[in-house]
This record gives structure tokens, sequence and C-alpha cells, in this order.
């Protein structure tokens, strides 16, 4: 049992430092030309499968701390101009999103946790997690861009594009890099 113990936490803490890793420098971003599929998530969504929601709650917020650090180091023009508007909302954007993650996807993983569902699970709930991250993140952006009285209007079509665009790559990517890598890690789990 100690055993088993020293593991989860050995794993929760890889996990962690990877995402600061990815968070903190470019190895977390895959250009796709105009774009750039960042997979921040698939480390939350890993440790999130494998050890469990609390694991998975305590890299969400990691994710968050590293966003928040970006945001308010290294803004892009988007955030920018929400930090200038509001620090306070930039920081809960940073957060909420990312703490979502793993709470969707644990809770569609448990959902599709049948025999006949099973070889879905994990790339549903990888997608779902994704997906969560992409819609919260941008959708709080537009909120948030609305109740500090900035131009909601004039950055819609670009907020709409990065979802569509980005979020259904990363979505895929998530799928693919979750699935294979949860799977390993469980087996060793149980070796």
């Amino acid at each position: 049992m100690r055993n088993e113990s020293v593991y989860r936490l050995v794993l929760l803490a890889l996990l962690a430092a990877l995402v600061v890793l990815l968070g903190l420098t470019p190895l977390g971003l895959i250009p796709l030309g105009f774009i750039n599929v960042t997979i921040l998530c698939v480390p939350v969504l890993v440790g999130t499968m494998t050890l469990g929601l609390s694991s998975g709650l305590v890299l969400g917020l990691c994710f968050g701390a590293v966003s928040a650090a970006t945001a308010f180091t290294r803004p892009s023009a988007l955030v920018a101009t929400l930090l200038a508007a509001s620090p306070v909302l930039t920081l809960l954007m940073s957060l909420l999103p990312r703490l979502a993650v793993p709470a969707v996807a644990w809770g569609v993983g448990r959902l599709l946790d049948r025999p006949s569902r099973q070889k879905w699970r994990l790339p549903a709930a990888a997608v779902a997690g994704s997906l969560t991250n992409t819609v919260l993140y941008l959708g709080l952006m537009l909120l948030f861009y609305v109740l500090t009285g900035l131009d909601a209007a004039s950055v819609l079509t670009l907020i709409a594009g990065i979802g569509l665009i980005a979020g259904g790559c990363e979505a895929v990517v998530a799928a693919i890099l979750v699935t294979p890598i949860t799977l390993a890690l469980q087996k060793a789990q149980r070796a």
C-alpha cells in the first residue's frame, strides 16, 4: 500500500512539473500554420484519468497558475486588453476553466465507465476536458470584455475563430495523446 501511495505522489509531481514545463516554454505548443495548438490540457487529463479527480484538480490548479503567470507577464493582445481593464477578472479567466477541465473529464469518464463503452471512455473524456477548457476560457474572456465595458463585438469573430479552429485541433490532439498515455500508466500502475 505504501508503494502505491509513493507511486501516485511521484506521478502527480511529474505531471505537475510537466504542466509547468509545457506552460513556460514553447514545448507546450504545436504550431499548425497560423495558429498554435496547446497541449497543456494533456497532463491534466492524464492525471485525472489515472490518479482521480482530486489529483486532476491539483493539476488543473497548476495549469491555471501557469496560465495566470503568462497572462500577467507576457499576455496576448486579447488578454492584455482585459488585464488593463481588470486584473481580477483576468486571474479568474486563467483559473476557473482549468479547474473545470478535470471535473468534466472525470464526469464523462465515470459516465462511460461500462464494459460496452470502455474503448470510448478515454478519448471522450479527453475531448470533453479539452473543449471545456476552450469554451470556458474564451467564453469568460468574452463575458469579461462585456462586464468591463470593452468592445466585445469587435473581438467576437476572432474569439469564435480561435475557438473553432484551435479548440477543435486541441480536442483531437488531446484524444490522440491522452488515450495511449493513460492506458500505459494504468497498466504500469497495476504491474
